[in-house]
């Protein structure tokens, strides 16, 4: 992927002690979320998954193009309406603390993902001293999808024995008490079931079919009206081949086609990584190069402590150098001479590594590497303390639209190098 313009010229131009850096390309976030957006049918509402990236920027870069933001922690709630006030909130996930309820329910919450029987009491208990109020629930459930769907996804959710929502027969206990007393606050507004990561288009597609049958099924034994269908997110983000975005046009197509079928419905999805993770990078520099047993190793500033990412998953971080010139050291400048490299960072253990036996050409100590496909799940799951190394900086660029294929004048003798 390569370095947009306003990344490239921005990370020149900070010095080694600015480095390790976060930086944002806001301009080509707001690209990429419109152009989701337009490939969206009506009535087909867009949330963004907070918990992918939860910078204030980030969250107000996105709010022209998404209809609301799912959150999943009282934290999260708390943070999010703050930095995007008045914007429409989703609560969500397992283990909702009665304080974090009570704080959501303050906050104006207007719509509640619900993965248990005591949840549905401990909300309606929040909503006791405000006679009137009326919050939408929609009742999280495991379905049991056929073969197809999940049988290569790395990150499952649903499907299978897991902590997250209801099994069938318990979303008709749900239902069955939201047609009680409990009713009178609690709206059963329709069915949530996000059930894997990792999807792309065509799954995505047949997962969110069986969803919606399911809960058209669901809705006329317990003869309420189904008003929505959140089918989560999930979609697909390739670090291997970050020019294999998830086809939104064809996704689009499908999801207008299940729509037809089903008119008044409204759908819901929530993608997270797949709206962000293109708008950021990780830049740094190399510290060292050095030979062992026959093989590049590239050491840079910061490391998997910053940008957990590549070591939870399993791949490989992509980047692309920016060659520096300059080396103003007596001794002679580090450099690769087989042509690939091991870039790791300053942790003492072996997994501190952000990419294995990448093609480089002649990466020498000094030079800068900039890590794409850094804007979600980076710098906020990972575990920061460790070792007690310096915290990143963090930019958030708003120049000039750059698009993703965009690429900076270089010097004579500089080029791009690595994923």
């Amino acid at each position: 992927m390569t370095v947009t313009p306003l990344v490239r010229q921005h990370v020149a131009a900070l010095t080694a002690d600015e480095l390790p850096a976060y930086v944002y390309d806001l301009p080509l976030l707001r690209e990429h979320a419109a152009t989701v957006r337009a490939a969206l049918p009506h009535p087909v509402e867009l949330y963004y998954a907070a918990k992918a990236n939860p910078e204030p920027a980030v969250l107000a870069a996105l709010r022209g193009a998404v209809d609301g933001y799912e959150v999943s922690s009282g934290g999260e709630s708390a943070h999010v309406r703050a930095a995007v006030p008045g914007a429409a909130l989703a609560f969500g996930g397992p283990g909702k603390t009665p304080a974090e309820i009570a704080d959501a329910v303050g906050l104006g919450v207007h719509r509640w993902h619900v993965e248990s029987e005591q949840e549905l009491h401990r909300l309606a208990g929040a909503l006791a001293d405000t006679p009137g109020a009326v919050v939408d629930v929609l009742l999280r459930v495991n379905l049991p999808v056929g073969a197809g769907p999940l049988d290569s996804v790395a990150l499952a959710m649903g499907g299978r024995p897991t902590p997250f929502g209801l099994d069938p027969e318990r979303a008709d206990a749900c239902a069955a008490l939201l047609a009680g007393p409990l009713g009178r606050q609690l709206r059963l507004h329709g069915v949530h079931a996000h059930l894997a990561s990792g999807l792309r288009a065509p799954a995505q597609l047949q997962l969110a079919e069986q969803v919606v049958d399911w809960s058209v099924r669901f809705a006329r034994r317990h003869r309420f009206p189904l008003a929505e269908v959140n089918v989560g997110g999930g979609m697909a983000v390739d670090y291997a081949d970050p020019a294999a975005r998830f086809d939104w046009t064809a996704f689009g197509t499908g999801l207008e086609k299940l729509l037809d079928r089903h008119p008044g419905l409204t759908l819901r999805i929530e993608p997270g990584r797949a709206l962000t993770a293109y708008c950021g990078w990780y830049a740094t520099e190399v510290l060292d190069v050095k030979q062992s047993h026959g093989e590049d190793f590239a050491v840079v500033r910061g490391g998997t402590h910053h940008l957990r990412t590549p070591a939870t998953r399993g791949h490989d971080q992509p980047f692309d150098v920016l060659p520096v010139a300059g080396w103003d050291h007596p001794w002679p400048r580090p450099a690769a001479t087989t042509g690939r490299a091991t870039l790791a960072g300053q942790l003492c253990t072996p997994k501190d590594v952000l990419a294995h036996r990448a093609p480089v050409d002649g990466l020498r100590s000094g030079d800068r590497v900039l890590f794409a496909m850094a804007g979600a799940y980076a710098w906020n799951i990972s575990h920061h303390e460790f070792l007690m190394h310096p915290r990143p900086g963090f930019h958030f660029l708003d120049g000039p639209a750059a698009g993703p294929d965009a690429v900076a004048p270089l010097a004579a003798g500089d080029g791009p190098a690595g994923g």
